[in-house]
Parts: structure tokens; sequence; C-alpha cells
């Protein structure tokens, strides 16, 4: 994963993904296939089609239980709209979320590797603390 600072408020974030493309898209686009490492929902591809997260933490991986600070967030339900598509190329959206946290994309896009590499899924939690101490180390 390679995190660059754009600018004060925004980081980008790169991932090589395992496989044929067609694949990999299949896991960003499905509900069912993006249940395994993000959230399950439906999505309009189209630009400004709607899209629905619906999260289920305890799914992602062996490491079931959230820290204390996250318990009642990991059952969230989030709206937002799909701002570029390029079928087999590109796909963002945004949605609005209270907190901001990098930490936890870099997790869940780990947890996509690590399904689409046919291995057991690293442990979300866990995965998530380590990260949001170096984050705030570095941010």
């Amino acid at each position: 994963m390679k995190a660059t600072l754009v600018d004060g408020s925004t980081i980008r974030f790169q991932r090589l993904l395992p496989g044929p493309v067609e694949r990999v898209w299949s896991y960003l686009t499905d509900s069912e296939k993006r249940a395994t490492w993000f959230a399950a929902g439906e999505f309009e591809l189209r630009i400004g089609g709607r899209i629905e997260l619906n999260f289920a933490h305890e799914n992602l991986s062996a490491d079931k239980t959230p820290p204390e600070r996250y318990k009642g967030v990991e059952h969230s339900r989030f709206e937002g709209r799909i701002t570029r598509l390029e079928p087999l190329r590109a796909l963002a959206y945004t949605w609005k979320w209270d907190d901001q946290e990098s930490e936890g994309w870099e997790t869940h896009t780990g947890i996509l590797a690590d399904v689409l590499n046919g291995v057991e899924p690293r442990p979300f939690w866990m995965t998530h603390g380590k990260l949001e101490k170096e984050y705030e180390a570095t941010l």
C-alpha cells in the first residue's frame, strides 16, 4: 500500500491487487463479494449513481470483537454517490463519514488482497489498531 498526502485533508492510497482485472472489478462492484472485504450494498453503476454500504465487520476475518471505542459502529450503514466510473479501470465514490479513518481503508484493502490471494484474511481489528497508532504518529 502506497499512501501519499495530497494536501492537508486528502490522502491518496494506491494498492496493486492480484488477479485478472475482471475478477478484481467484481470484488469492487458485486455486493456479495464486496461484503467479504469491505461492506455489502447495492451500487447504481453510473456517474452520480447511488451507493449503499452495509458494514458487518465480524464477517471480514476471524477477529470478531471490536475495541471498546468501536462497539456500536461495527454494523453501520451509509449512502453515497459514484463520482468516477470507468468499467474495469476506475471506480470512485464518496459517502459521509464522521470520523476520518485512513487506517480503516488500508485495513479493508489489505483484506481484499488476502481474499484475492486465497489466504486467510488478516485480523481486521488488530490490523486496524496497529495502523491507527502508525497513522497517529505520522499525521
